[in-house]
């Protein structure tokens, strides 16, 4: 319960900030809290699925087009499955969140990091939207491979 209060919170200060960056004629705010505070997105029905065709012309992890993920876990689950171009897996670390997303949602940019053969570091960034509730991604971002769920 306490944690719901701390999102709430949180998410209502993040909301009051880009009110105006929300995409138009969507709604309220206090709907929009509380889809967001169950893992759902805020764009639903045909809406999502226009807005998830018009993202598919951007690589994936992108701002255009972030990951979709079902809270915290599936974001933490999906980079867990990726993979670097030698097979191992990436560390990775939130660097925050973006404010809101193509699918109306606050998104979180994490920084990946591969270790090459010659020892340097590469890193991206991947960005995520965690409002997809029951939703699993199973492609990788571009220049990784993924492991199944």
């Amino acid at each position: 319960m306490r944690l719901r209060m701390i999102l709430a919170a949180a998410l209502g200060a993040a909301l009051a900030g880009c009110a105006t960056t929300a995409p138009a004629g969507n709604a309220s705010d206090d709907l929009i809290l509380n889809r967001m505070l169950s893992g759902q997105s805020v764009l639903q029905g045909k809406e999502l699925e226009e807005a998830m065709v018009a993202a598919s012309a951007y690589p994936l992890g992108s701002r255009e087009n972030p990951v979709r993920a079902a809270m915290p876990q599936g974001q933490r689950a999906y980079l867990g499955r990726l993979k670097c171009a030698d097979g191992s897996a990436p560390a990775f670390t939130r660097s925050g969140n973006l404010g809101p997303g193509v699918y109306g949602n606050i998104v979180d940019n994490y920084r990946v990091t591969c270790v090459g053969a010659d020892g340097q570091e590469k890193t991206v960034n991947v960005v995520m939207d965690m409002y997809h509730r029951g939703f699993v991604e199973t492609r990788p971002v571009p220049g990784f491979t993924i492991e199944a769920p």
